[in-house]
């Protein structure tokens, strides 16, 4: 049997400058995997997955990556999910009254989301202010003098107010995307798209035998 088609959604990741690389690759991989998995699910695939720059060209991360953006903030669709990565190019965004207020508009869309320290600009941007947050244990105590959070959360791996999601540094992106994957998908879809990409956390020292 066929099974129903899914609900059509569009995802965007932001990248800047000196973003960490695994904040956005990561759920990338996660979205885009989910679609694959629609398709031994018997369904087409129905997400589009959107890289976006504030002026929708490449940008070079932190660990020296460089990445094509598909579409600018000015051209990018309305979006069903935002996710702003993390990196040290959030201290000099966090100060781009532009891009921030890009963000501030996109508080309608399903999902606002970050990873690392990328919840520092979602709270800039007033999509986090007054949430429950978290983010890189590094940050935890500079983000709370911020005072912009109700509440900064430590050793967790994300943490969900309403429709704001935050997750922790760098790795834990990847599990709030599955989280985030199996609301939209269902819990069965998401965990298919985590044995698709073979995501089982064994960390090297603790998995050896």
């Amino acid at each position: 049997m066929t099974a129903a088609p899914a609900r059509n959604r569009t995802i965007g990741i932001l990248i800047f400058d000196d973003v960490e690389e695994l904040d956005f690759v990561g759920p990338y991989e996660v979205f885009t995997m989910s679609n694959e998995a629609h398709g031994f699910e018997g369904r087409e695939r129905p997400d589009t997955v959107l890289l976006i720059s504030e002026t929708g060209g490449s940008v070079t991360g932190a660990k020296g990556m460089r990445v094509e953006a598909h579409v600018s903030i000015a051209d990018a669709p309305k979006l069903d999910l935002l996710l702003v990565p993390g990196g040290q190019g959030t201290r000099r965004e966090v100060e781009n009254e532009k891009l921030l207020a890009w963000i501030a508009r996109q508080d309608t869309a399903e999902w606002v989301t970050s990873v690392c320290t990328g919840a520092l600009i979602l709270c800039a941007a007033g999509a986090a202010k007054g949430k429950r947050v978290t983010t890189h244990w590094a940050f935890i105590e500079q983000l709370r003098k911020r005072g912009e959070a109700s509440e900064v959360l430590e050793n967790i791996r994300y943490v969900r107010d309403g429709n704001v999601v935050t997750a922790a540094g760098v790795s834990a992106g990847i599990d709030m995307a599955l989280w985030l994957t199996g609301q939209m998908h269902g819990e069965a879809h998401a965990r298919l798209t985590q044995r698709l990409m073979e995501y089982d956390p064994a960390p090297p020292y603790s998995a050896a035998v």
